[in-house]
């Protein structure tokens, strides 16, 4: 583990090579699981405050299933996360012509229509988060889905920490950033 300030990142984030290819695994984080993408009280918010924007976005199962118990609940772990359709996929989902599941909320904001981003946890994935006493530590998650992203980081060289340089400052800031930059080096 590698500490940077309030922060413990596992080794994996500095070693493993990872680029999300979605041209294999077809958004399939967005449906596998047990539960829904776990959200910050804030971002529950700000995604109520949405809703309006994106709700012809979602499907009629989807609508139907906020409808009846919103946007999000509390899981077997005690964290908030969002409600998922029949135990499958995420309510903020939609399948491209391709049949890649994606994100509506990732796309209303691409598009300028929100201002809001995706849940923190699903635009830093394959990091996972977990809130220790003093620190933060920042795991790699390992999911076999995510094989050709594994394949694909290695083909071209790149690590967890560089692929997700964009999610990790917007979580973290551009100067605890440089830091994991410069830890990276040291480590090589």
């Amino acid at each position: 583990m590698i500490q940077i300030r309030d922060t413990v990142l596992s080794d994996d984030i500095f070693e493993k090579h990872f680029i999300c290819n979605l041209a294999k695994c077809k958004g399939a984080c967005c449906v596998e699981g047990d539960s829904g993408a776990p959200l910050e009280q804030e971002e529950f918010e700000q995604i109520k405050s949405i809703l309006p924007e994106i709700w012809d976005d979602l499907s009629p199962r989807a609508q139907a299933l906020i409808e009846e118990q919103g946007i999000a609940y509390t899981d077997y772990d005690g964290e908030l996360v969002t409600s998922i359709v029949n135990g499958r996929e995420c309510v903020f989902t939609y399948f491209d012509e391709d049949g890649t599941c994606k994100c509506s909320i990732e796309k209303a904001h691409r598009e300028g229509r929100i201002s809001v981003q995706k849940p923190i946890s699903c635009h830093l994935y394959p990091i996972r988060l977990q809130k220790l006493s003093e620190f933060t530590a920042l795991n790699y998650n390992r999911w076999l889905i995510c094989k050709p992203a594994v394949k694909l980081g290695k083909h071209e060289g790149v690590k967890i920490y560089e692929f997700l340089r964009e999610p990790l400052i917007r979580k973290f800031g551009e100067e605890w950033y440089n830091e994991v930059c410069e830890a990276a080096k040291l480590l090589e």
